[in-house]
């Protein structure tokens, strides 16, 4: 760790875990204050750099801030899986995991013990309950996530010695750091009285969400006999009815005090304000605030982050003696109570509200003492823990991947597929990538490289070595990546896409092959093939995925679509990811609806090349968010652009050619046909024949197989089985004798696509 100042920021990237808001909760208030609170000692913007994340629990459906990249779902346990792995291939150094019983899935929250369990991160975890006399499981599951945590963080003395003593925890591992708070300033209660039409009134005030342990029916019951010596005291009930609570009983509790205060006959000096307020609001009340009142009824309750915040904020406080309020309000920095004791209470708001010289006491020593629960030296404490449990993590860190398909071994293969030879791939690259171009068979330096075809090359070598397990091509997986890695342009989000054989870069910007490098990445994280590579991959992924909320090419944005897809299809709770795919694929949509008629099935008014790509996308994108029009659409303007692409004599296809395309309204150009088309035909008929089982798609995807072996408009074939290497196309006088590396990768794919239909392998 470099320091734990502005201006010396910490060296590594975190993930908290828990509720956050705008879900109303208290741990989701205790994770965004901590979280966010963390981000500022970054130097650039935590969030949006993505040194600081969240993972948010969900109970429903919410509209997270742009800081939570993932969300479980709370009784689905394997999103409890999902997000640990999503963790493992992030750029994330350590983990603060929130943990409470209740915000959890499963018996007594068990589910966040599959998550811990898959989890390859040193792991933080606050405990913001701590039970001393556990249920049966409680304890089991307690125990089990202090093992599977690096560290644990408690906010009283209090939780320690019961984790010691009761669960047996080292207490090497635990940390007491207090929960943390607003930096109030000391002010007079009066300020902000007359903007809350509270002015001349000495007010107290309890908030939080409500509920029947707050016991808020003694303070009314204490006022009640206080009141008509001092009229002017009026007790402000501030916040929403928990939504729990609300669920199982409604607003029973809140009528019940109600009723309660209007029989008292203090209905007037009663105000109880019915909502979730702002942080803005919030701060304004407990300034106001003369007295400050927790009358809660649980002694086990061991923090409590309303009573937090009332000591930061210097209020002179009332409480029952719960764990937490025993060990805060220590040292004249309050006064205790009884439980239940409402004459007990009136007595101490009487002593209040006539001695003004000990309230402001009170009120001071809570301040003092309330400095060291202010966020900014929260953090600091939690930063160094952090750093603490990074270096001294030994867990091991080679993840472990489980493929669930349904493999076929080799040996069972009996259709007579030309074999897979990688001889003149390997002859294009080079220690720096594979080269573009090449004069017949040989390597044309002159030309250098793209990023569009080492992503290629990365994609089918991911294919290959997913169905073939050939681990001596694992060294050009790295090599293809390593040129991914350097073409990604940290400062602009965006990869470049040429170099020049002297390794220089030239600044020119393709949103199709940015999009397409962006799907390389995602197959690597959906094929998990080598396990190491995934975490390089995830990290350029989600850094360069920004970039294509705003891309204008169809063609990028199908691609983008499909890396989306993959990402997604792997971690479903991506919610970032899943919010880019769902936005690019209504433009797409909308793109198809504006532009298609009966005789032109197609978002664009030229066929070009790559055209497959995005009926392929709308294909997805209907799967991902199950909608069957988008995937009639895409089936159906698959099967046009086939059709077109049909030689009605022979039924061989017949690709459009780049001798002028195909503009709407004119004719197709027959030559020359590019290898790539045939690529990513077959790849969207893998897509189209699982989504529907029909044998049309099959058959086309190997129709495109034969048309390099020959089953093409110019009779000859286009790829050289023996090497592995590919034409750059067909012309009217047959093949174009140099073998560059767009069309060898294309004929590759093409094959591997045929082998992995006959394999029976979907996505």
């Amino acid at each position: 760790m470099r320091g734990t100042t502005k201006s010396a920021s910490p060296d590594f990237n975190v993930a908290f875990v828990g509720t956050y808001v705008p879900r109303l909760c208290g741990i989701a208030t205790f994770t965004n204050d901590i979280a966010k609170s963390v981000a500022r000692w970054y130097p650039d913007d935590a969030f949006e750099n993505r040194y600081v994340r969240v993972v948010a629990m969900s109970n429903g459906v919410y509209s997270y801030p742009k800081e939570v990249f993932f969300d479980i779902r709370e009784k689905f346990k394997t999103d409890y899986i999902k997000a640990a792995e999503f963790i493992n291939i992030s750029n994330v150094n350590v983990v603060s995991l929130q943990h409470e019983f209740g915000i959890y899935g499963g018996e007594h929250g068990s589910y966040v013990l599959d998550f811990l369990k898959n989890l390859k991160k040193p792991v933080v975890t606050t405990l913001h309950t701590v039970l001393e006399k556990p249920i049966e499981g409680q304890k089991e599951i307690l125990e089990e996530i202090c093992n599977l945590s690096s560290r644990i963080v408690v906010c009283a003395q209090k939780a320690q010695e019961i984790l010691e003593r009761v669960y047996r925890i080292s207490s090497e591992k635990i940390s007491m750091i207090y929960h943390g708070a607003p930096d109030v300033p000391f002010m007079d209660p009066s300020y902000y009285k007359d903007i809350l039409n509270l002015e001349g009134k000495t007010v107290i005030l309890t908030f939080g969400l409500l509920g029947p342990s707050k016991g808020i029916e003694y303070g009314i019951e204490a006022l009640s006999k206080v009141y008509r010596d001092y009229p002017n005291a009026v007790y402000v009930v501030l916040g929403a009815t928990h939504p729990e609570v609300k669920r199982l009983y409604g607003e029973s509790y809140r009528i019940s005090l109600q009723k309660m205060a209007y029989e008292e006959g203090i209905a007037d000096n009663v105000i109880f304000i019915d909502r979730y307020v702002s942080f803005e609001e919030l701060m304004n009340f407990l300034i106001m605030a003369d007295i400050y009142l927790t009358p809660y009824l649980s002694l086990e309750q061991i923090v409590s982050g309303t009573l937090t915040y009332a000591i930061a904020a210097g209020k002179a406080i009332i409480s029952t003696p719960y764990w937490y309020a025993q060990e805060m309000l220590q040292d004249e920095r309050g006064i205790l109570v009884p439980f239940r004791d409402s004459d007990a209470l009136s007595q101490a708001l009487r002593r209040l509200l006539t001695d003004i010289p000990y309230r402001n006491r009170l009120r001071k020593n809570a301040y003092d003492f309330g400095r060291k629960m202010i966020w900014k030296n929260v953090s600091r404490e939690y930063i160094e823990l952090f750093d603490e449990a990074i270096k001294t993590y030994s867990k091991e860190k080679n993840f472990i991947y489980i493929s669930k398909r349904d493999l076929i071994e080799k040996e069972s293969f009996q259709t007579k597929l030309p074999s897979v030879h990688l001889t003149h791939l390997k002859f294009l690259t080079d220690e720096t990538g594979i080269l573009q171009h090449a004069l017949y068979n040989m390597p044309n330096r002159n030309h250098g490289y793209c990023v569009d075809d080492n992503s290629r090359a990365f994609m089918a070598l991911l294919l290959y070595y997913e169905l073939f397990k050939d681990q001596s091509i694992l060294y050009l997986l790295y090599r293809f990546l390593s040129f991914i890695h350097n073409a990604f342009d940290e400062k602009t989000g965006r990869f470049l896409n040429f170099l020049r054989y002297d390794r220089t870069w030239i600044d020119e910007f393709s949103e199709d092959a940015h999009a397409r490098t962006l799907l390389a990445l995602a197959t690597a994280i959906q094929w998990p093939a080598v396990p190491e590579l995934i975490p390089i991959c995830a990290t350029i992924f989600e850094k360069g995925i920004k970039q294509v909320e705003n891309f204008t090419s169809v063609r990028g944005i199908s691609l983008s679509i499909i890396a989306c897809d993959k990402f997604v299809r792997t971690y479903p709770g991506a919610k970032e990811i899943k919010d880019i795919l769902i936005n690019l694929s209504g433009k797409l949509f909308e793109l198809y609806k504006n532009n298609i008629s009966d005789d032109w099935i197609f978002p664009e008014d030229i066929l070009t090349y790559d055209n497959a790509r995005q009926p392929q996308a709308l294909i997805r994108a209907g799967q991902q968010l199950g909608s069957d029009e988008m995937i009639e659409l895409g089936i159906r303007s698959l099967r046009w652009l086939i059709e077109i692409q049909t030689n009605p004599e022979t039924q061989y296809l017949s690709i459009i050619g780049n001798r002028g395309w195909y503009e709407r309204g004119s004719q197709k150009a027959q030559f020359d046909q590019q290898p790539i088309e045939l690529s990513s035909i077959s790849c969207a008929c893998i897509d189209a024949y699982f989504q529907t089982g029909d044998k049309y798609f099959y058959n086309t995807a190997m129709k495109a197989l034969r048309w390099f072996l020959g089953e093409n408009d110019s009779f000859c074939p286009v790829a050289r089985v023996e090497t592995g290497g590919c034409y750059d196309g067909l012309e009217p006088q047959g093949v174009n004798k140099n073998m560059g590396a767009e069309s060898t990768i294309s004929y590759l794919m093409t094959l591997l696509h045929s082998y992995k239909l006959t394999f029976k392998r979907g996505d």
